[in-house]
């Protein structure tokens, strides 16, 4: 059994939805009389991440940008979106990768907060650099220069990138590699 409930915590944060779940229970007995008391384990549903994680903009925002993105747990979650300027949390699984890409007409920094990575920038396809990046690394792309960023370690590398002008729709949410893969192609 499973109930949710809205915790609204202190001022100036987003309410976070909580579920509790009675996985067993204990019948306790005393001179006849029986009780069954429920188990009850609060657990905090990956729809949080979804509630909590959210596109703030065009607002103005103030946000622990290292605790942010850590705690993301999807591929691409766009965090803020405004007219000129977006800030895109990412989490790529070990082995797995941004995808090699170029993008005309903006540049993109990169910055990663956990993990280790291979970065792989030049002119073409087949022309391109590669760097070894860790925690605290930032990633410059200018517009015109293909790119990729490769997952090299055991977990989860966690980075934000910004993007001027924005490249994602506001709101962007993409859980896995495959769904951003899967929307790019949907653009086309």
């Amino acid at each position: 059994m499973r109930n949710n409930y809205k915790m609204v915590p202190r001022t100036g944060f987003e309410p976070v939805t909580l579920g509790l779940e009675v996985l067993c229970s204990i019948q306790l007995s005393y001179r006849g009389v029986s009780v069954i008391i429920p188990v009850i384990y609060v657990i905090i549903d990956n729809e949080i991440r979804r509630t909590y994680m959210q596109d703030n903009g065009p607002n103005p925002y103030v946000v622990n940008i290292e605790e942010l993105t850590l705690e993301n747990n999807n591929f691409r979650t766009a965090a803020w979106t405004g007219g000129n300027l977006q800030m895109t949390l990412m989490s790529i699984e070990p082995g797995d990768d941004i995808g090699l890409e170029v993008h005309a007409d903006h540049d993109q920094f990169l910055r990663i907060e956990q993990g280790l990575a291979t970065v792989q920038m030049g002119p073409t396809e087949l022309d391109l650099e590669t760097w070894d990046a860790e925690d605290d690394f930032a990633i410059f792309v200018p517009a015109g220069i293909w790119h990729n960023v490769t997952n090299t370690g055991t977990e989860p590398l966690k980075l934000y990138s910004i993007y001027s002008p924005p490249e994602h729709e506001h709101g962007t949410i993409h859980e896995t590699k495959e769904d951003a893969d899967a929307a790019e192609l949907e653009e086309q």
